[in-house]
């Protein structure tokens, strides 16, 4: 896996910080909800691939985040889904389903029992293995102060990467 994901790795996270990709979670009903996200990265934790993830408190993805076991994220490396992405991440999953909506396109994992945004071009499928929310009070007053000017804090999901590939054209 490791060499896998690392073919991709570069490509990844240039397009996560540049436009975003889809993060996509699953209740224990199998409810599923996408959102946009631009923070997080990919590396190695606990000598295994991790895709760190960060949801705000206040996002519905948070309600179902903290349950669940599994997330995928689908990176496009397009530009032409901007409107997608940008549907994602204005619409909250609270009020509507996303992928009812015909605006993206949901496929089943191939490992997990989240899916993934068929309209992307690199998919990660991740294991939560821990999480913890950002604490104010240990945060560079700095980060605090561009970043949380609301109060309203992330807490970060570590996934374990137990499968990763380029979507079939």
């Amino acid at each position: 896996m490791a060499t896998e994901f690392m073919k991709y790795l570069d490509k990844s996270l240039k397009y996560l910080h540049r436009q975003g990709a889809f993060l996509t979670v699953a209740d224990d009903q199998g409810r599923e909800n996408v959102m946009t996200i631009s923070w997080g990265n990919i590396g190695f934790e606990w000598g295994r691939p991790i895709f760190t993830v960060l949801v705000r408190q206040s996002r519905f993805t948070h309600e179902i985040i903290e349950n669940a076991k599994e997330f995928t994220v689908s990176v496009p490396t397009r530009a032409a889904l901007r409107d997608q992405l940008a549907f994602a991440g204005t619409k909250s999953g609270r009020f509507l389903d996303k992928f009812a909506q015909g605006v993206l396109t949901k496929v089943p994992g191939r490992t997990v029992q989240v899916s993934t945004v068929k309209e992307s071009d690199i998919v990660y499928e991740c294991r939560i293995v821990y999480h913890h929310a950002i604490d104010p009070n240990i945060l560079a007053k700095d980060v605090d102060q561009t970043s949380y000017m609301d109060g309203d804090y992330h807490t970060i999901y570590y996934g374990e990467i137990v499968d990763c590939y380029p979507r079939e054209a």
